[in-house]
């Protein structure tokens, strides 16, 4: 950005002063190539804003910040424009310029179940969904699924999960890190799926069109994806009878990866989200 500046300021003709005027390039820059950080509300008051580590030895040591620097902070699906006061391995305090609510986040509340699938299929899934506005993954052990991790084995992969999604949020404009949460069973899915404004399962045996689901803005949509191997017939019933609604994905058999990246995005273009 310093070169971009530089440059603009270079060009001395009566053409880039006037596009200067025209175009808030202040704003243009925040918006598009701030950095990007997550603090909890505890670390903000009504003028200020603090980082911690590991974020602050990154700012001042990696991305090599300097006092006056524009940052983006964001908590709770809110941006908050800063300037950067005071930089140290433990702590970097920014100066609030403005704040807004972040507008790249949906206006539904997304939570993708996910059948484990085999391999680290799963990290794409995850990055993709929370790229796409998901709020919330939620891993599920279904009868078909191929990979079958214990309950400790997959909590040492939901640390890098979560890693994933952190950096998937920053590099797409989140306002919020959606959250991976630990394995669920499929009865434990099945009845938070069912607890959902507009639950949905993905069947590759038929269903509606999600067209035809009667989706709504403000509201919680779950969306129950199977693995390699599909759901077995009983688990689909089960769901439905929890108010669950099945749903197709067109004519062809789409892998257990695309499967969520194409629903998700269906569903993000009927509410209005893309």
């Amino acid at each position: 950005m310093k070169f971009v500046e530089f440059y603009v300021k270079t060009c001395y003709t009566k053409f880039v002063e006037n596009l200067f005027v025209k175009i808030n390039i202040n704003n243009f820059r925040w918006r598009l190539v701030m950095p990007r950080f997550f603090v909890p509300s505890t670390n903000i008051d009504d003028k200020t804003v603090k980082i911690t580590a590991p974020d602050a030895v990154h700012i001042g040591r990696s991305l090599r910040m300097r006092l006056g620097d524009d940052i983006t902070v964001c908590c709770q699906a809110v941006e908050y424009y800063c300037n950067i006061l005071t930089i140290s391995d433990d702590e970097v305090v920014c100066r609030i310029v403005s704040k807004k609510r972040c507008e790249s986040e949906p206006n539904i509340n997304l939570t993708l179940f996910q059948a484990i699938p085999k391999g680290d299929k799963l990290d794409m899934i995850v990055q993709k969904a929370v790229e796409l506005g998901a709020g919330r993954i939620c891993p599920v052990l279904t009868a078909r699924c191929v990979s079958r991790p214990d309950k400790k084995s997959f909590d040492k992969k939901l640390e890098r999960l979560n890693r994933i999604a952190l950096e998937a949020a920053k590099q797409s404009g989140r306002g919020i890190i959606p959250r991976v949460s630990e394995l669920l069973s499929f009865d434990q899915a099945a009845s938070e799926l069912g607890k959902c404004d507009f639950p949905l399962i993905c069947y590759e045996g038929g269903g509606i069109n999600l067209s035809q689901a009667g989706l709504k803005e403000n509201s919680s949509i779950g969306v129950f994806i199977g693995s390699e191997g599909g759901f077995d017939p009983r688990e689909v019933e089960i769901c439905t009878q929890n108010g669950a609604a099945a749903v197709g994905l067109g004519k062809r058999i789409l892998r257990c990866e695309t499967a969520p990246i194409t629903a998700i995005s269906i569903i993000m273009n009927l509410t209005g989200n893309i």
